[in-house]
């Protein structure tokens, strides 16, 4: 790369800019550290050519531009579809495990086993489980309830 390099603070991250032209260009591991993915995902985005790039001897370089138009069409769980109609559409009260871990503030892996064990009714839509808020709701109040309460009872007992 042939031009002049800058710094830019993105996130608390030095990101290395170099300037070719009237182009800023990044390479794999900036774009990475842009995108937080790994350097991996980088190069799946341009085999896969959602993500435009060009080698130059044996490195790659990255318009600024196209990386920042691949982040705008990036797969995103919240946008999944299946059959037509949105997978974890909110507003009607469908949500993704990593979503309900957030709001239990849990492990999502506990409750991977929970839906499972039958502790927690979810539907499998393709590769992606569902979990509708009443069934969140039943969750919380019979197995996460009774678990908080059996755990506080061994701290009095103790």
């Amino acid at each position: 790369m042939n031009g002049q390099k800058e710094k830019t603070a993105d996130a608390a991250k030095d990101i290395q800019v170099a300037v070719l032209g009237n182009k800023k260009i990044v390479s794999i591991t900036e774009a990475a550290k842009i995108n937080n993915v790994t350097r991996q995902a980088i190069y799946v985005a341009i085999k896969l050519n959602k993500l435009k790039a060009k080698k130059e001897t044996s490195r790659w370089m990255i318009d600024l531009d196209d990386l920042m138009d691949y982040r705008k069409q990036k797969y995103s769980r919240t946008k999944s579809t299946y059959e037509g109609e949105l997978l974890f559409d909110n507003s009607k009260g469908y949500f993704s495990i990593n979503q309900v871990a957030k709001m239990l503030g849990v492990p999502a892996q506990k409750l991977y086993y929970a839906t499972r064990a039958g502790y927690l009714k979810a539907s499998r839509k393709g590769a992606a489980w569902v979990i509708h808020a009443e069934e969140v709701k039943s969750y919380q109040d019979s197995y996460l309830a009774k678990r908080s309460q059996k755990k506080q009872e061994r701290v009095q007992a103790g």
